[in-house]
């Protein structure tokens, strides 16, 4: 009776985890669908998205006269690929964040 009873038991486990398989021709409809992942994602501007974060956050040093401006100038996109994910030391809005990494992983 035991041995029944946790047999059951298993199965009902696997049938809510999903793991049992189905018939052919019942897969939900949810699985057809697209993963919304997958749909491309709008490309990053620099000049208007990515500029006034770092004007917000980094400026005067890392702008036109300020000290760190020869070395690590944040108005060309060309330092903020190069530093990558280290901005993040100083950037901590999770939206900012993505809106570099998204920049960061698009073609330039």
């Amino acid at each position: 009776m035991r041995i029944v009873l946790g047999v059951m038991a298993i199965a009902l486990l696997l049938v809510e985890a999903g793991d049992v398989a189905k018939p052919v021709g019942t897969t939900p409809a949810a699985s057809a669908t697209v993963p919304a992942s997958s749909a491309p994602k709008a490309r990053v501007d620099f000049d208007t998205q990515l500029k006034p974060i770092f004007q917000s956050k980094c400026m005067p040093c890392h702008f036109t006269g300020g000290q760190m401006y020869d070395r690590l100038p944040f108005d060309k996109p060309a330092t903020i690929r190069k530093l990558g994910t280290r901005l993040f030391t100083r950037i901590k809005e999770e939206n900012d964040r993505r809106l570099i990494q998204d920049f960061l992983t698009q073609s330039p």
